[in-house]
């Protein structure tokens, strides 16, 4: 159980760390703006100091900086990358609201190092890597295998001061798609201790018109909130990512409800529609960002 000494740990160190990245400021009010960072995969053709200034000039508090293999950090250089990256976001008054990893677990020596050094740096919360359930073995049994991932986990984290958050992603096989069981996972926890970054597009995904449901019944471990939209593909069972507000995802709803429900933020942009591997499509992904913040903008001041 989280002591009370830990927690005011956590908050004191978490606010400290936001301070630094250029995020510390009174926590805003139900109807206030809420801090809006960008998922860096598409801008990781960029240097970090040009990605920095980029980021800052097209009004982002931060980014969801990717710390995992093929990211714009990779986890062999964490030590030598990372404080590199972060100085870059400082020098242009952002910070890295979020680290996207591909850790699950704290048994690797390697992740180990990735979340020691992000913490070091005033990183307060990482996205985890994704697990998967096979269908060879009961479902149940495989719950309770995450329980103690889990468990695991948060134990090394919490004297780190850096939260794990957990995303639900749609897809056959994918641990937390349809959300009730990562509910029975984190149930026991304090949220600030461990949380999940609710994605809107992918719970719609998997659960339709029964969102709401979801939503509330994970809302108090909402670490962050991730904003993109779909298309059914015609003449197909397959989602097709699609500029934000175009598609599947009824944004007015979904902000109604995220304003009722007190939550201050923050939000990570995730432009996903424009082939982010492709260097040429740089400028076309840089332009997406700025139209998708745009219809952000407008949601969250709405």
């Amino acid at each position: 159980m989280t002591s009370f000494s830990r927690r005011r740990f956590i908050q004191t160190t978490s606010a400290a760390a936001f301070s630094s990245t250029a995020l510390a400021r009174e926590a805003p009010a139900s109807n206030a703006k809420l801090p809006v960072c960008v998922f860096n995969k598409p801008l990781q053709h960029l240097n970090y100091e040009e990605q920095a200034h980029l980021v800052a000039k097209m009004g982002f508090v931060g980014i969801e900086g990717t710390v995992r293999a093929n990211g714009h950090v990779t986890p062999e250089k964490v030590k030598t990358d990372l404080p590199d990256q972060i100085e870059a976001l400082r020098k242009n008054g952002v910070g890295m609201t979020l680290m996207t990893t591909d850790v699950n677990h704290a048994d690797s020596e390697v992740h180990r190092r990735v979340l020691e050094t992000a913490a070091s740096l005033g990183v307060t919360q990482f996205r985890m890597g994704s697990i998967k359930f096979t269908y060879n073995r009961p479902i149940q049994d495989q719950l309770d295998e995450i329980k103690v991932t889990f468990e695991k986990l948060v134990s090394f984290c919490q004297p780190l001061g850096i939260k794990p958050l957990y995303q639900n992603h749609a897809g056959a096989g994918r641990f937390g798609a349809a959300l009730w069981d990562i509910y029975e996972v984190i149930k026991g926890y304090d949220p600030i201790d461990v949380g999940i970054a609710f994605d809107i597009r992918h719970a719609v995904v998997e659960g339709g018109q029964s969102w709401p449901t979801e939503f509330h019944l994970l809302r108090p471990w909402f670490g962050f909130v991730y904003c993109k939209d779909f298309e059914w593909e015609d003449g197909s069972k397959k989602p097709s990512n699609v500029p934000l507000t175009t598609g599947q995802v009824d944004y007015p709803a979904f902000f109604k409800t995220l304003k009722k429900s007190d939550y201050t933020g923050p939000i990570s942009l995730h432009m996903e529609y424009i082939n982010h591997k492709d260097p040429q499509l740089l400028d076309k992904s840089i332009a997406a960002i700025k139209a998708d913040k745009k219809a952000l903008d407008t949601l969250i001041g709405g």
